[in-house]
């Protein structure tokens, strides 16, 4: 009989796995395995060829020997310890029916849900047959990648989607969908549960596709005030884990509630993840006493350090090394790689990192 998803990872947990697999297993390796987000993408010349030859954001994404190339190209170029699928947090408001587009030079647009009423315009539940070429790109990509590489999958929070959804765009403080959270909180709630069903669906379907980990992604949660961000990010969360766990036991499980600060302890207290990932501003300490030990931490070197480089650049390695490498630690950035960031700087950063 053919192995379980559940199996696989199974098999795929011992000293053999991938360092990322390892450390969130809670093992402490030094030095920490690497990746970054947005690690494919416009700060290397291969993708901006590529991405001129693909037609629209959307078009690469949904194409599957594109996408699988565009995920490979930092693996190849930098030797990191995780590829990240190359694909989007809104492809699930997508599937969901939203109209989906994405502005050159100005990001995604979507056709804006205002009230309640306007939920009627998405379908019930995901379309998985929809985002097929995504599953099939991961597919390709992990039988592409080494055995020693992890291959994360993604998904955003159902927060942070969900803004994208009632704004219709990126803003300040995502402001419109803070609203209709205030004036309508059984709406929004109703929103909120159909992400966390979409969402699950999405990151099962990856890992039955042959991802090894997923991360969410909260990007917008980390302004909204202690008692709104325990209801719209960590219960969501928590409950998001807890259906990809059901579906596939012992799934490893990354949470990025970006900006979460003093939260911190409260959403790694009820979030089961097997690891947090930390935003630039994180007092690193303070991060590591609120999370337990034996939990890994990811991040959380500053983009705009990585852009510097240097000595700068160094300095910001070393930072992150120190306070958090005692313990469970997968390096990464505090957000995305930018696009001015010079690639050999990334290659520094790795040097950087191998060395120690």
């Amino acid at each position: 009989m053919p192995e379980t998803v559940a199996e696989r990872l199974r098999s795929k947990a011992g000293a053999d796995a991938p360092k990322l697999i390892r450390v969130l297993s809670g093992e402490t390796i030094w030095p920490p395995p690497i990746w970054l987000m947005r690690q494919a993408g416009r700060y290397l010349p291969e993708y901006r060829a590529l991405r001129a030859k693909a037609g629209g954001f959307l078009d690469l994404c949904y194409t599957p020997e594109l996408a699988t190339e565009v995920t490979l190209q930092p693996i190849r170029r930098f030797d990191l310890d995780a590829a990240i699928l190359f694909s989007d947090i809104l492809v699930v408001p997508h599937a969901l029916g939203q109209e989906v587009r994405f502005v050159e030079g100005e990001g995604p647009r979507l056709d804006p849900l205002q009230d309640r009423a306007a939920f009627s315009r998405l379908k019930d539940a995901i379309d998985l047959d929809f985002l097929g070429p995504v599953y099939e790109t991961v597919s390709r990509v992990r039988a592409e990648l080494a055995k020693s590489k992890a291959l994360i999958g993604f998904c955003g929070a159902p927060y942070t989607v969900a803004t994208y959804m009632v704004g219709g765009r990126g803003g300040e403080e995502q402001a419109p969908a803070r609203l209709m959270a205030y004036r309508d909180p059984d709406g929004f709630q109703d929103l909120i549960d159909r992400l966390v069903d979409a969402s699950a669906a999405h990151l099962v379907a990856q890992l039955k596709a042959g991802a090894d980990a997923v991360q969410i992604f909260d990007s917008w949660s980390g302004d909204l005030p202690p008692k709104e961000f325990a209801r719209w990010s960590t219960d969501p969360i928590a409950r998001l884990c807890g259906k990809v766990r059901d579906e596939v036991p012992g799934a490893k499980i990354i949470a990025f509630a970006r900006g979460a600060g003093s939260k911190l302890a409260d959403f790694a207290g009820v979030v089961p993840a097997d690891g947090f990932g930390l935003a630039t501003s994180e007092d690193l300490y303070a991060a590591r006493s609120a999370v337990y030990s034996c939990r890994a931490l990811q991040g959380s070197v500053d983009p705009i350090a990585l852009v510097a480089g240097g000595e700068a650049l160094d300095r910001a390695v070393d930072g992150v090394l120190q306070a958090l490498g005692r313990n469970p630690l997968i390096l990464n950035l505090g957000h995305g790689v930018r696009q001015e960031t010079p690639p050999e700087h990334v290659a520094q950063l790795v040097a950087r990192v191998r060395a120690e």
